[in-house]
């Protein structure tokens, strides 16, 4: 080839590169920040700001777009836009819009979008078919860090987010007192374990169980993608690592029951930066009959998950604490604690009298499908009609918790038929309305997820709309209309991903994992305001852990009512005039949102403070997203076997490495240590003693072991993999 040929290729090749370059990124096209699954519904949302403080600035959508390869340049797909309602604005976005639908280019690679015309782009984005396993995993191991009482050490904790273990100081929550009795050293109880609840530290019994329930459900749902590798320090024990991780929660909810079977409604700790220097003591509260109830439903949830693993002894364990809760709330049904005025947590856990029925059906379903006692599925059957789902017809995300207890229902062996055809019938038809499938198939929002209204919490409200779309296609229900529905579902995820008018990713420090814009800082009593260490992504040396999903637009937010001039001080004043807040004040529903968390008089905890509620539903909703890798190997031994020891806890500060092991293993612990391996069928194969650090050679065919490590009155069992 002529030298002047190649050198005039070299030149075009760096005109043309420079010409791509020179390409701004547009707030106004927006699309999902980490990208799209091959065969996806992918639509860019084109936006011209109408209400709002960008009202006075415009977009016009160009004649031609382009899907442009970011490694080649070449534009790969083109196509025209097409306005949304006539040009109509969204009154809840405060947009005019153009969709771009590239639906039908389905090649992997990274991408971004351009307005031809107008030589502006998108932020960039892939295309692939694991596209969100990463995402997955990072935001689930948000509750890796949300745990209470263990510490977050390397390799499992990432540098920035060490922390030893909280809540375990004296006369904290492994000798809890009543909060009645702060000085009666009867009155103490062992409460340990958990999670935090949001950036809220204190533990609220029926959201606790709620959110096992959740992770119980997830894996039942799509057990292929919830694999063993997700960086815990249970990873590798053959266990897949959501239920490692239900079961940290679930030890914790063992702890909180009676021997009367009644469970107490709350823990309240302290809150510090980091956790673990928090020096209050805990206190636990009252038991009330809505927590036994939660209680009872999640213990006989696990009994049967946990079963299927093989951990026989364990699933007795939570079988027969799910009946005693069952007879301890039916004997007492009315039994409320209320946490307003008592000190103990910030948090209002009780219920009403619909939220007391909810949970009695949920336990009845679940004790029905654990144990097939008729006496449960007459109890459910009884009462089911006083769901407003069954007596208004009519489903809406507030109450997806209700529905869903009806709907699981449906897939009981033994399940009453009229029943199920009565739950399947209404349900149908209900999201078959104006505000569910309805409005899909009338493009109500210009961003492709429809929300009725924003308040507090409002990313979990599109989880479960999302989920709601979903559950069509799980439990049968509109056959007819399950491609659609899945749509629908997928749309509330990109939404969060940044389709929507802030172009916010709305999951924490997630730009190193594909993000452009996350949200940087969110309200959270470790990930402080003003922490030179955790506050903000880009500002504070290390700001918040990833994948936190922040609580999103709420349409009611305020400030404080005692601003601008009667907050206490002159101080306290000034922040009134917070301007990030005030941008948020008084605009179209889906802008009522601004990047930051500072606390009173500002009160940004009700648009940015996280929680598990929050993450439980989004990390559901995107597991039906994930490429599945297959299954984890689910080889467990069964812990009745195990002699002279209690279960597992994992909350201790020993370190096994590495796990999976070929020839030997590091035990690493705080002082003297015995270690002793097992069989899974109880037979001793080697034991030894360590002063901080001892090293065990792995001499044994390839298989699953109990590694058990004796400090003290103190015995922890772990599990090691031999490759």
């Amino acid at each position: 080839m002529p030298k002047y040929y190649v050198a005039s290729i070299v030149l075009i090749n760096l005109l043309f590169n420079s010409f791509s370059f020179s390409q701004s990124i547009s707030k106004y096209i927006v699309v999902d920040q980490f990208g799209y699954r091959p065969t996806a519904q992918k639509v860019a949302v084109l936006r011209d700001p109408a209400l709002g403080n960008d009202a006075s600035e415009s977009y016009t959508a160009g004649n031609s777009y382009a899907v442009v390869n970011t490694t080649t340049n070449a534009h790969v797909y083109t196509g025209a836009a097409t306005i949304w309602k006539n040009g109509q604005i969204d009154s809840v976005a405060g947009d005019k819009a153009w969709w771009f639908d590239f639906t039908a280019f389905t090649t992997p690679g990274t991408y971004y979008v351009l307005d031809i015309q107008k030589n502006v782009r998108s932020y960039t984005f892939e295309i692939r078919e694991d596209i969100y396993n990463e995402v997955l995993k990072q935001a689930f191991r948000t509750f890796f860090y949300q745990r209470s009482g263990f510490a977050k050490q390397l390799p499992y904790a990432e540098e920035g987010w060490v922390d030893g273990a909280s809540h375990v100081k004296p006369l904290q929550d492994k000798n809890c007192r009543h909060y009645l009795s702060p000085n009666n050293a009867a009155t103490e109880k062992d409460v340990h374990g958990g999670w935090y609840d949001a950036g809220d530290f204190n533990k609220y019994t029926s959201w606790t169980a709620g959110y096992i329930g959740e992770m119980l459900r997830m894996y039942e749902e799509n057990p292929s993608v919830w694999t063993d590798d997700f960086n815990l320090p249970e990873s590798g024990n053959g266990i897949p690592d959501v239920l490692d991780e239900a079961k940290w929660g679930m030890d914790h909810l063992l702890r909180l029951q009676n021997t009367n079977g009644s469970l107490i409604a709350l823990v309240g700790v302290a809150h510090a930066s980091p956790p673990s220097s928090g020096t209050q003591a805990s206190k636990y509260s009252n038991v009330n009959t809505s927590a036994t109830r939660k209680g009872a439903a999640t213990y006989a949830y696990g009994a049967r998950v946990f079963r299927k693993l093989g951990l026989g002894c364990y699933a007795d364990t939570l079988e027969k604490a799910a009946i005693k809760a069952w007879n301890w709330s039916e004997a007492n049904p009315n039994v409320v604690w209320a946490n307003s005025g008592t000190g103990v947590g910030s948090g209002e856990q009780e219920v009403d009298d619909y939220g007391r029925l909810a949970m009695k059906l949920e336990a009845a379903m679940q004790l029905y499908a654990l144990t097939g006692e008729t006496k449960y599925r007459d109890a459910f059957n009884a009462e089911y009609q006083k769901i407003n789902l069954i007596d208004w017809w009519y489903a809406f995300p507030y109450q997806h918790y209700q529905q869903e207890v009806l709907l699981y229902y449906t897939t009981l062996p033994g399940a009453t038929a009229s029943v199920v055809n009565t739950i399947k019938e209404r349900y149908g038809v209900a999201m078959g309305r104006e505000n569910n499938l309805g409005a899909f198939d009338t493009q109500k929002s210009a961003y492709m997820a429809h929300l009725d209204s924003y308040v507090w919490g409002s990313n979990n409200i599109h989880s479960m709309q999302g989920l709601m779309f979903y559950e069509l296609t799980r439990y049968g229900i509109l056959a007819n209309r399950s491609a659609d529905a899945m749509k629908a579902a997928e749309n509330h995820i990109h939404y969060i991903h940044g389709v929507n008018p802030l172009r916010f990713c709305y999951l924490t420090n997630m730009n190193r994992f594909g993000a452009d814009k996350s949200v940087s800082q969110i309200f959270h009593s470790w990930f402080a305001d003003k922490s030179s260490l955790w506050d903000q992504a880009g500002v504070s040396t290390y700001g918040p852990a990833p994948g936190f999903l922040a609580g999103g637009a709420n349409a009611g937010y305020n400030i404080d009512g005692c601003c601008p001039n009667t907050c206490g001080s002159a101080s306290n004043n000034a922040l009134c005039s917070n301007t990030s807040a005030q941008s948020a004040i008084g605009q179209p529903a889906m802008k009522s949102y601004a990047d930051i968390n500072e606390s009173w008089p500002v009160n940004t905890w009700s648009i940015t403070e996280n929680s598990c509620g929050y993450q439980v539903s989004y990390i559901r909703l995107l597991s039906k997203f994930v490429k599945a890798n297959g299954a984890a190997n689910n080889t467990v031994y069964d812990q009745c076997t195990v002699t002279n020891t209690e279960r597992p806890t994992y909350e201790t500060e020993i370190r096994i490495f590495p796990n999976p092991s070929k020839d030997q293993v590091f035990i690493q612990a705080k002082g003297a240590f015995h270690y002793s391996l097992i069989t899974p069928a109880g037979v001793l194969l080697a034991e030894g003693n360590g002063k901080d650090e001892a090293q065990m050679a792995m001499t044994f065919p390839k298989g699953i072991y109990l590694l058990k490590v004796e400090q003290g009155d103190q015995v922890n069992i772990m599990r090691i993999v031999k490759e």
